[in-house]
C-alpha cells in the first residue's frame, strides 16, 4: 500500500506459505534449476506439490509459481537474490 509516495512494507507472520512467481525461457533446464535453489533455503519443498507451471501461449517462456514455506524475511530475500543471481530468470516477483 503506498501512502502520501511512501511505499509501506508487506507484515508477514512467520512461518508462511510465501508464493514467488518466476518468469524464463522455455528451456527444459528452468523448471529443475529453479526447484534446486528454492530446496537450498526450504528443506520440506516438493516440487511436484508447490510448483505450478504455465506456458506463454507462444511456448517461448515458462512461468513457475512455487510456494516457499518461508520462516524469515532474511530467508525470502536469499532466495530472491539467488534467483536474480541465475541466468535462466528473466524476473521473479
Amino acid at each position: 500500500m503506498e501512502r502520501f509516495g511512501q511505499q509501506e512494507e508487506l507484515i508477514l507472520e512467520f512461518p508462511c506459505d510465501f508464493p514467488i512467481k518466476i518468469v524464463g525461457r522455455a528451456d527444459a533446464e528452468f523448471h529443475v534449476r529453479i526447484c534446486e535453489i528454492v530446496c537450498r533455503h526450504d528443506n520440506d519443498f516438493d516440487p511436484e506439490a508447490h510448483v505450478q507451471r504455465r506456458d506463454s501461449s507462444a511456448g517461448k517462456y515458462h512461468s513457475l509459481t512455487v510456494k516457499l514455506r518461508a520462516t524469515s524475511k532474511q530467508q525470502i530475500d536469499a532466495v530472491y537474490q539467488d534467483l536474480k543471481a541465475c541466468e535462466l530468470v528473466l524476473w521473479a516477483l
